[in-house]
């Protein structure tokens, strides 16, 4: 009976931290929107506590040794929803991951604009001092 015990508390303990793995997933990518890395950061220590709980291979073992049929009723209960809610987080951070590669994409694309020398472009660049680079014209697009 208290090995029964036992594995509800470690299936419900790991339910309730997959509940939160998805709400700090949520806020995440809420942060990330608003481009608050602050935020972001304060997130990820959480984070990665939350998935090396989830990670403890005593839950899935769990499933494979339970013997019961009656514990395995409300095993497999409570293990199913935790499957749907890790699936989810799973997406989530797939969302979040997304996110983060088409800002950097934007980013590196911008820096290489600025930082590429181009001979149809108008764009100067300027350096610390607030001076035309040496070396750089002026050009405008469709002049020679």
């Amino acid at each position: 009976m208290e090995n029964s015990i036992n594995k509800d508390f470690l299936l419900t303990n790991a339910l309730n931290s997959a509940t939160a793995l998805k709400g700090l997933l949520e806020q995440e990518f809420e942060a990330l929107k608003s481009q608050n890395i602050a935020d972001f950061e304060k997130l990820q220590p959480k984070k990665t506590e939350i998935i090396s709980l989830l990670s403890n291979p005593e839950l899935s073992n769990i499933v494979k040794n339970n013997a019961s049929i009656e514990s395995t009723k409300s095993t497999l209960g409570i293990w199913d929803n935790l499957t749907k809610i890790i699936s989810e987080c799973k997406d989530l951070h797939r969302r979040n991951e997304i996110f983060i590669n088409r800002k950097l994409e934007s980013i590196k694309g911008a820096l290489n604009t600025i930082q590429t020398p181009d001979p149809i472009s108008s764009v100067e660049v300027y350096d610390r001092l607030g001076k035309v680079r040496k070396g750089k014209v002026r050009q405008h697009v469709g002049k020679a």
